[in-house]
């Protein structure tokens, strides 16, 4: 206890300005020169300095970059099924620079996805469906089917 009221007190005269902390300074710290405490010279801290800030910002650049082609799919997504729009995803490309756009591999994905329901949608690609259907495999899916709600309603309902 009278060590910590000791210290306490030095700390508070220290705080004041009456001296008594250069001595402790001098014994801790050893160097306040970050270049010398990193074994380098000072030219070499710089320059290791200047490369550490310019590879975060290559780092934020790129991760800007991957959030903004993120919120344009998801923009792509919302404008394909019709969904509310999000001002976030806007803002995060705004911020990219307006200059995004879907990565390769996902544009192909959506133009694919759009042939595929534009076929689909369009009359003929119904006229080609009715003809690639079977009849033999549409009885055969009804007939599963009818015997499937049979056996699901026979174990819910113990009458039948």
């Amino acid at each position: 206890m009278a060590f910590f009221m000791k210290t306490m007190i030095s700390n508070q005269v220290k705080n004041l300005g009456f001296g008594g902390g250069s001595e402790e300074k001098k014994e801790e710290g050893g160097t306040s020169d970050p270049a010398a405490a990193q074994g380098m010279t000072r030219e070499e801290y710089e320059e290791y300095q200047k490369q550490m800030i310019e590879e975060k910002m290559e780092r934020d650049a790129a991760f800007t970059q991957k959030k903004a082609e993120r919120a344009c799919l998801r923009v792509h997504l919302r404008e394909k099924y019709r969904l509310p729009k999000s001002e976030m995803d806007e803002n995060q490309i705004q911020m990219a620079g307006d200059d995004v756009d879907l990565p390769e591999d996902l544009r192909k994905m959506v133009d694919e996805d759009q042939e595929e329901e534009e076929d689909k949608d369009s009359i003929l690609g119904h006229l080609q469906n009715l003809q690639n259907m079977d009849l033999d495999t549409i009885k055969e899916k009804a007939q599963a089917t009818f015997t499937e709600m049979k056996q699901t309603a026979e174990q819910k309902c113990s009458v039948m």
